[in-house]
């Protein structure tokens, strides 16, 4: 005798075919409705009606696939629900303990017990600040998905044919409740404790703010919370300064609430009072220059992510920081070196900023980058940026840089790339004339800027016709002379 509730393969095609055909014909009425507006717009009546009645005949259908996928899925939820050989048999820890029934989505709170997701969540929405099994207090309202628990669920479901229980259009409480700000308060007086409670707090804080957005939320709440997140790294500093010392006695912590700080600078709510807050920019240069690898990468990441504010690009670029960055991309560290481009990328895009980095060494390092082949993308975007600088020209030419723009021009695949080169290239021949040689030199051998001025981007078309002209107007001055 077969099992009530197996759902049969035909059917489940069935549903996928007539899902298939109410996208099409969805398309097909938006598309109609959107036709009929221009058309309207147009005074075209004949076309008008004909597209009425196709869109009539197409919602008339699809009335009647919605209908059919209606029974579909009740005949499927029916058998499931008088399955008596199906959940009458499933396993306890397979259920949820508030709610009886087969968990969806298994988490697991501070105690180590697991509840369906959106039960125990009413549960700590309704106040309740202890387990509902062991009543130990919550330390937090972390919820960690159990996927072993899930994957057991699943491959339980399949054997028997059922559906596996989908979490999605479960609730999600992404604000924090008053468990949350209890918890919140308590790591925050941490950090005028004893130094074994400040880095426990930090690690705490650090896994709340990468894991939930409530958490970082909550740092925008209150103008104190980040300062006294961050008394620790102001005490070290003022001690490391007052002994003539640089290195920080407890680098982990650094690590810790410098990461920390950059998960709550990805919050756009709180970038303007991070940025803001006194100590914060000094605290990251800081880090950038005496961090572990990992603290440094995390606070040049940080900066990127708070220079997504214009008024933060300056504030920044006032704080010393664009020298450190420079250094740490020259530096060459694999974990940093992204993070220290895109910092700088998006820190000159205002021109003080510029001129900052270009003083500051940013040319020489990101040409000496891009001739050894890293992060050649990132950093030809950066040049091309800073080749608006009349300085930054100059030492492009001082370089040598046509020859390795040229091979690039020609060599790469990348339209971004192509477009960054030629834009640079164009600028040091508009500034220096005697560089024209070495582009009539490769235009005679390879046609490069020939053929980009036919299929580049558009930007890469005038750029390259605009050298083109000037090596015409060249050749056309000396044949005259």
């Amino acid at each position: 005798m077969a099992k009530t509730g197996v759902v049969s393969e035909g059917d489940s095609i069935r549903v996928l075919e007539l899902k298939k055909e109410l996208r099409l014909l969805v398309k097909t009425i938006l598309e109609e409705e959107d036709h009929n507006y221009n058309n309207n717009n147009n005074d075209d009546y004949s076309t008008n009606s004909s597209c009425s009645s196709s869109v009539i005949d197409a919602i008339d259908k699809a009335k009647d696939l919605l209908s059919n996928l209606k029974e579909m899925k009740m005949k499927k939820t029916t058998s499931l629900r008088l399955d008596d050989g199906s959940f009458s048999s499933c396993p306890p820890h397979f259920c949820c303990p508030l709610s009886k029934q087969l968990m969806r989505d298994p988490v697991i709170i501070s105690t180590g017990q697991t509840y369906d997701k959106s039960f125990i969540q009413k549960w700590l929405k309704a106040g309740h600040r202890v387990c509902p099994i062991t009543q130990q207090v919550l330390s937090h309202s972390l919820l960690t998905p159990n996927y072993l628990v899930r994957e057991m669920i699943s491959q339980w479901c399949e054997s028997r044919g059922i559906e596996n229980p989908d979490p999605v259009g479960y609730i999600n409480e992404d604000g924090a409740n008053e468990a949350d700000r209890d918890y919140f308060s308590s790591l925050i007086d941490k950090m005028s404790k004893s130094i074994g409670e400040q880095k426990a707090a930090a690690k705490e804080l650090r896994l709340l703010t990468k894991r939930m957005p409530s958490f970082r939320a909550l740092f925008g709440e209150s103008t104190e919370a980040i300062p006294r997140l961050l008394k620790p790294l102001t005490q070290q500093r003022r001690g490391s300064f007052s002994s003539g010392s640089n290195e920080l006695t407890h680098p982990d912590l650094q690590e810790d609430l410098i990461t920390t700080l950059l998960n709550i600078s990805i919050h756009d709510s709180n970038k303007k009072l991070v940025a803001e807050t006194p100590m914060v920019l000094k605290l990251l240069v800081d880090a950038l220059q005496f961090g572990t690898p990992e603290t440094r990468s995390n606070s040049a990441a940080a900066l990127f992510t708070l220079s997504a504010l214009d008024s933060n690009k300056v504030l920044i670029g006032k704080s010393g920081a664009l020298k450190p960055l420079i250094e740490l991309l020259d530096e060459g560290h694999p974990m940093a070196v992204k993070d220290a481009a895109s910092a700088l990328f998006n820190l000159c895009i205002i021109q003080e900023n510029k001129g900052r980095a270009v003083r500051d060494g940013a040319v020489r390092v990101i040409f000496k980058k891009i001739k050894n082949g890293v992060h050649i993308d990132e950093l030809l975007a950066i040049l091309a940026m800073l080749s608006t600088h009349q300085r930054a020209v100059e030492e492009l030419s001082d370089l040598g840089a046509v020859p390795c723009l040229l091979a690039n021009l020609r060599e790469s695949s990348c339209a971004r790339n192509k477009e960054n080169c030629i834009a640079i290239l164009y600028t040091i021949c508009v500034n220096d004339r005697t560089k024209l040689r070495e582009m009539r030199d490769e235009e005679r051998a390879y046609g490069t800027l020939s053929q980009l001025a036919q299929d580049g981007t558009s930007r890469a078309k005038r750029k390259a016709s605009g050298i083109l002209d000037r090596l015409n107007r060249a050749h056309n001055l000396t044949h005259t002379a």
